[in-house]
């Protein structure tokens, strides 16, 4: 098991960046695959970006292909998510959550953050 914090969230305005942190506690943080989900008021959680154990390999929605990037330091127990060019559509609570192997499918990650709230204004 991993406990995982995000941080990093606020409100912009469209067209702006925020880059998204999440920290994990444990010394196992290198085991894992890493993702980012999100959710909207009313709406399910969905996936946005993943991450391999070693960076090597990462995932993406179509909805925020080139202009979200996911990137991890396993020195600092720490994923990212550097978004850019924000929509309004993109106003969700972002949450990080951590699995065995990198995936875009959400049953595959057990343990999850608490979530930070992005916001962008038109």
């Amino acid at each position: 098991q991993v406990q995982l914090v995000e941080s990093g969230g606020g409100l912009v305005q469209a067209g702006g960046s925020l880059r998204l942190s999440c920290a994990a506690s444990g010394r196992t943080f290198s085991g894992y695959a890493m993702g980012w989900f999100r959710q909207a008021p009313g709406k399910e959680r969905k996936f946005v970006a993943a991450i391999s154990r070693t960076g090597g390999t990462t995932y993406y929605a179509d909805s925020v292909k080139g202009r979200f990037t996911i990137s991890r330091d396993n020195a600092k127990n720490t994923v990212y998510l550097q978004m850019n060019s924000l929509k309004p559509e993109d106003t969700a609570v972002y949450y990080c959550g951590a699995s065995t192997w990198v995936s875009m499918s959400l049953p595959l990650y057990n343990d999850w953050g608490q979530g930070t709230q992005v916001t962008v204004s038109s």
